[in-house]
């Protein structure tokens, strides 16, 4: 189907339609009304738009496609009931309306996108081509396999992708920003403020005596809470990895130098260039231009000629893969560098350019990569063992082994985890080590002992085998066990306690018109400056905190905040407020245009569903959808 197929476009991977439709039209699902349009019809149907009858089989498959991809963004599992809570099962049941919705408009319409185009955009999107920059027909095949897809339909769903996208940019495709919108935003956003500061922390709250025994076990008696064990469970662990099932050193020299020869490319980096270039609509501008370099012009002259920005002309430093226009990427590989190319006519016009620094290709040599190459083909072997071995485990578990004797007889390594509570930590307080995959910890502590769990799937490829057989109560640690812990948060909330009072007194002397100077001298401060703060950014070595509460205070006005640690408190007074200057070409201005658009896009876009849905009719099985879905209804 891809077959003699050229040309050039660039896109994203379709399959994930929360992206790639949802970028253009990226509705609020609250508004639409789902739970209203539950009327109920045939038991042949679960929803039906328009005309179109979208069966069980067809719903239920789609539903646990977007529940698949919503689990592998959030790196665990999302079971149905999890999606209802979070409120995915409205989610996915709005976005489903809305893509039907849309694909009916489409119809209507009459709008196409032609074979050619959609293969054009498939071949040259970035995610499909190799290390040669070309496109890989084995890594296409097997992206949309892994995604659920095969060809046919891949290239059925990006089409649909590209119809929805024509209509959402005749929508807004020409929104622009109100000038009061970007100067709010932009005000808010990139106003600056300088600060001095007085920092205070355990030294500043003086002397503290060392509590009484009676004292800390009252102070633990109140508090008891933070001292508590957490839960831990004992988990025993059987993996199927490529990566520990590979064995490298039965890998034949002779195998790993054929491979290596036969990817090259892959171990090492292509020569690269900096490049920039000038275009001209006419072939004989560029004639022009080029003989008065001869006569002794800058490239620079010609940039400013036409009214460009060095940076408008720079291509940055590129491999020639990247390089869209073969003519221009000849030319610009053959040329030397600080010299002003002839004119060459490219596909998008005839065009000058110069070259400046050259990064020369690199090549490792096979001794270098003979290791990493051996590992890599020796895991290849193991995944396709992998299937085979997962038979056998599970027909072992089917007969009552346990993952450890599972694991001696077939020869694979079981481990048992001692302990570990919900933040994967052992009783140490210290991180489990080589955890063999962070849904690990999620999945332990949604199970329970004797419990027959389904494996789960490892990012390589691989399969995770896990049981839970012992499970630790949280509980009240003893005092003594602990009293080190309490002393320390004692001491904490004694300091804590004396630099509130400190920064109290500190502060009313500074409202009280005393130099904040005066007030550090007097207390043996220092005082400390910050520049350039901006709101909802980090600052150097300063807490949030302190930020956020210097553009709560007026220009000349003194407040206070806390640190990072209850022990750390600081004193302040804005010194200068910068408004920013209104530059609609800054990329500051750029990006806030831009997110202003996508927001007004959205609410338009919203709007314009609701009233497809008015005009096509939705209706949906309720009992259907229940079923599907899990026990209840769509969360309201």
């Amino acid at each position: 189907m891809l077959r003699g197929i050229h040309k050039a476009s660039s896109t994203w991977l379709g399959r994930w339609l929360m992206g790639a439709v949802m970028s253009l039209i990226v509705v609020s699902f609250a508004i639409w009304g789902i739970n209203d349009i539950f009327r109920g019809f045939g038991r042949n149907s679960a929803i039906r738009v328009g005309d179109v009858d979208i069966s069980p089989d067809q719903f239920r498959q789609y539903y646990n496609d977007q529940l698949r991809e919503l689990s592998v963004r959030a790196r665990r599992p999302i079971t149905a009931e999890q999606a209802r809570a979070l409120g995915f099962d409205r989610q996915i049941l709005s976005k489903l309306v809305m893509e039907t919705a849309l694909d009916e408009q489409a119809k209507a319409m009459r709008l196409g996108v032609s074979n050619a185009e959609i293969a054009d955009r498939i071949i040259n999107d970035p995610n499909f081509k190799g290390v040669s920059g070309q496109f890989d027909r084995m890594r296409f095949e097997q992206m949309i396999r892994d995604a659920g897809f095969t060809e046919a339909r891949f290239v059925d769903d990006r089409r649909r992708v590209m119809l929805r996208r024509q209509i959402a940019t005749s929508i807004a495709g020409g929104l622009s920003v109100p000038n009061a919108a970007l100067a709010a935003v932009n005000q808010f956003q990139n106003e600056q403020r300088d600060i001095s500061y007085l920092a205070l922390g355990p030294a500043q709250a003086g002397e503290i005596a060392s509590p009484s025994t009676e004292a800390l076990e009252n102070y633990y008696d109140q508090h008891k809470v933070l001292f508590r064990a957490p839960e831990y469970r004992k988990v025993g662990v059987l993996s199927l990895s490529p990566s520990e099932l590979a064995k490298p050193d039965q890998v034949s020299n002779d195998d790993a130098k054929k491979y290596y020869e036969q990817h090259k490319a892959q171990y090492g980096t292509p020569e690269k260039r900096e490049i920039r270039q000038v275009a001209y609509p006419k072939a004989e501008d560029a004639k022009a231009a080029r003989e008065r370099i001869d006569k002794g012009a800058k490239f620079d002259d010609l940039v400013k000629e036409l009214g460009l920005k060095p940076a408008d002309t720079d291509l940055g430093l590129v491999p020639k893969a990247a390089i869209i226009d073969s003519a221009v990427a000849d030319a610009a590989f053959a040329a030397k560098p600080g010299e002003v190319s002839q004119p060459i006519t490219g596909q998008f016009g005839t065009v000058l350019l110069t070259v400046g620094k050259i990064e020369p290709s690199t090549q490792k040599t096979f001794e270098e990569v003979s290791a990493q190459i051996k590992q890599e083909l020796a895991e290849a072997k193991a995944k396709s063992q992998i299937n085979d071995l997962r038979d056998k485990v599970e027909d072992e578990r089917a007969a009552g082994a346990t993952l450890a004797e599972t694991g001696k007889k077939l020869g694979l390594t079981a481990r048992v985890i001692d302990a570990i509570d919900r933040a994967g930590n052992g009783p140490d307080g210290k991180r489990v080590a080589n955890l063999p995959d962070p849904k690990l910890v999620s999945a332990a502590f949604a199970t329970d002992v004797g419990v027959d769990n389904e494996a789960l799937q490892l990012p390589n490829g691989g399969y995770l085998y896990y049981d839970v057989t012992g499970i630790t109560p949280s509980h009240d640690r003893n005092f003594a066990d602990v009293k080190a812990q309490v002393e320390q948060h004692w001491r904490d909330d004694e300091v804590a306690r004396r630099l509130a009072a400190k920064t109290d007194d500190l502060l009313g002397k500074l409202k009280a018109g005393t130099s904040l100077a005066d007030v550090a001298s007097a207390a043996g401060l220092k005082v400390e400056t910050a520049v350039g703060l901006q709101r909802n950014k980090p600052a150097d070595k300063l807490p949030a905190k302190l930020v956020a509460a210097a553009f709560r205070t007026p220009k000349d006005g003194a407040g206070s905040a806390e640190g990072d640690q209850p022990t750390e408190r600081y004193v302040f007074r804005v010194t200068t407020v910068t408004d920013p200057k209104p530059d609609p070409e800054s990329p500051q201005s750029k990006a806030i245009t831009s997110q202003l658009q996508n927001s007004y896009v959205d609410d338009l876009s919203a709007e314009y569903v609701a009233h497809l849905e008015n005009q096509f009719g939705v209706d949906a099985n309720q009992q259907v959808l229940q079923q599907v879905m899990g026990s209840g209804s769509p969360s309201q």
